[in-house]
């Protein structure tokens, strides 16, 4: 069984100083690798331009959401109060009058 073990060690060994002792590195050439093309290069950049185009459209959309979310939660403007505190006839007419040229 030690024989056998040994003898694979040696072959491996053997295969990765082989591989290590390339003498020319494979060059890819204009023609071997598909992202110079117009065919599966063209579909990966269209694909890629979408996806980042979808990506800043919907954090554009989500800023004007959120914006607009703040803006309506803000609370009720000073006048809007004050035509409440009258409606539920907290002050006088006077006062809502005088108040109201006050905020104007």
């Amino acid at each position: 069984m030690n024989t056998i073990v040994l003898s694979l060690i040696s072959a491996l060994r053997d295969f990765s100083m082989a591989l290590l002792t390339v003498q020319e590195p494979y060059e890819w050439g204009w023609r071997m690798h598909p992202m110079w093309g117009w065919g599966l290069g063209l579909g990966m950049m269209a694909m890629m331009l979408a996806f980042w185009a979808i990506v800043i459209a919907a954090a554009v959309v989500g800023m004007r959401w959120f914006v607009g979310q703040t803006k309506s939660a803000r609370g009720d403007s000073a006048l809007e109060i004050l035509r409440q505190r009258f409606a539920r006839g907290e002050i006088e007419k006077d006062e809502f009058e005088a108040k109201k040229k006050q905020l104007s």
